[in-house]
């Protein structure tokens, strides 16, 4: 099985001025075409770094990733890092340059010498067309060892990636690993792995759980010379595991549970409303991601002042001077009048403390009510969260996501 390594060339990536997403997302890609991905590095834009890293990278592994650092300016050096490192000389790519000449001109541009270097390679590559920018990759191989170079702007990467390195990189595997993920509410990590001790010691496929903010994921992975001879892999125990764990299980296709109750709600021809209060608008965010969500959706109210509670979703003056904004008796009643107010089969709200400031003995930080309300009656959850101020908000937004799925699936 072939191995790789991903090496991101960018100062900035080191300063932490930006996250390195495409080596996240070329990772996953690697692991997709069953080339084992061996290691990351990030280097600056220095040269003699970078060609210390190919050369020691190219020891190691079979392919080397080179992201960034092809574009027009000095700074921009991975092209000569390249060329140095497997000592060959660069030369313009003469295609490649009659398309960049052709681009600049469509777009009613002044063509600069500069924009060159983005055409030049090592004698013994090939461009790689980048559709999306004006800088082709470059992919050099020689005595089955490969370096392949790519943009590192976002939308250049990925569509790089998805039209042209994952052919190259299926014509380099005789094989593939694929996985599944189950989501999973409401069972902590340790349960799952004492129920499945046994499936994790599997080989192939192997299971494996992961914990996320409010729930639990649990990755089959099969090794198989293509998809379908994984997925056959895969689903005995996928179906296993949803039969032992029933609708705790919410997505076994790494659907956002956002998106699987928007799917309910629209399969049942329901609608939601909201009420938030501490978490800002996440709750509705979370919604509205997902496509399709207007048909469902019908709106929200963030009420985030005492006054707003009490004037656009009448909660009682009485019960919010007497337990407070923060109490199960206000978030009954911002879940049950948001579902009147707006019309909607359910209504969902969220009140919170979620820091720093603000807490007390009797109401520290991190107590958070969400509720959610039908027509026939109006269920409330107490919680007390740890953390943060943005986990306490994140984690509530998926717990009032949680109960609405609980609710939608008993009806």
């Amino acid at each position: 099985m072939p191995s790789a390594e991903i090496i991101a060339i960018g100062t900035e990536i080191l300063l932490g001025d930006i996250v390195d997403t495409n080596s996240q997302a070329l990772g996953k890609a690697l692991a997709e075409c069953g080339i084992v991905h061996k290691r990351r590095s990030t280097v600056g834009a220095r040269l003699e770094r970078a060609v210390a890293t190919i050369r020691e990278s190219l020891s190691r592994s079979d392919i080397v990733f080179t992201i960034g650092g092809l574009g027009p300016t000095v700074d921009d050096i991975t092209r000569d890092a390249i060329a140095t490192a497997v000592e060959e000389p660069l030369e313009c790519d003469t295609e490649a340059l009659a398309e960049l000449k052709s681009y600049v001109k469509s777009r009613s541009g002044m063509w600069r010498a500069v924009y060159e270097r983005q055409v030049l390679r090592p004698v013994n590559a090939v461009c790689i067309p980048n559709e999306s920018g004006t800088a082709p990759g470059i992919h050099w191989q020689e005595n089955g060892k490969h370096v392949i170079a790519m943009p590192g702007p976002r939308n250049e990467f990925l569509a790089m990636l998805e039209k042209s390195v994952r052919p190259i990189l299926a014509s380099l595997s005789g094989s593939v690993i694929h996985s599944r993920t189950l989501r999973i509410l409401g069972i902590p990590e340790s349960a799952l792995d004492e129920r499945f001790a046994q499936e994790m010691l599997q080989e192939n496929p192997t299971l494996s759980p992961y914990a996320k903010v409010g729930e639990v994921h649990l990755r089959i992975t099969a090794k198989a010379r293509n998809v379908s001879e994984a997925e056959s892999l895969i689903s005995p125990l996928m179906q296993s595991i949803k039969s032992k764990l029933g609708d705790a299980v919410y997505s076994d296709n790494n659907h956002d549970l956002a998106k699987v109750i928007v799917d309910k709600l629209t399969t049942a021809n329901s609608s939601l409303a909201i009420a938030e209060s501490c978490t800002g608008g996440m709750l509705g965010a979370r919604i509205t991601s997902v496509p399709g969500a207007s048909h469902v959706f019908l709106g929200g109210i963030l009420s985030y002042s005492d006054s707003v509670k009490a004037d656009m979703l009448n909660a009682s003056s009485q019960d919010l001077n007497e337990f407070g904004a923060v109490s199960e008796q206000v978030a009954r009643q911002l879940a049950t009048n948001v579902r009147s107010k707006f019309g909607s089969t359910y209504g969902l709200a969220i009140t919170g403390i979620a820091g720093p400031g603000g807490g007390s003995e009797t109401k520290p930080v991190g107590l958070v009510y969400v509720a959610v309300a039908t027509q026939e009656n109006t269920t409330v959850e107490e919680h007390r969260f740890r953390g943060g101020r943005e986990h306490i908000r994140e984690i509530s937004v998926q717990r009032a996501l949680a109960v609405l799925y609980t609710e939608i699936t008993a009806s």
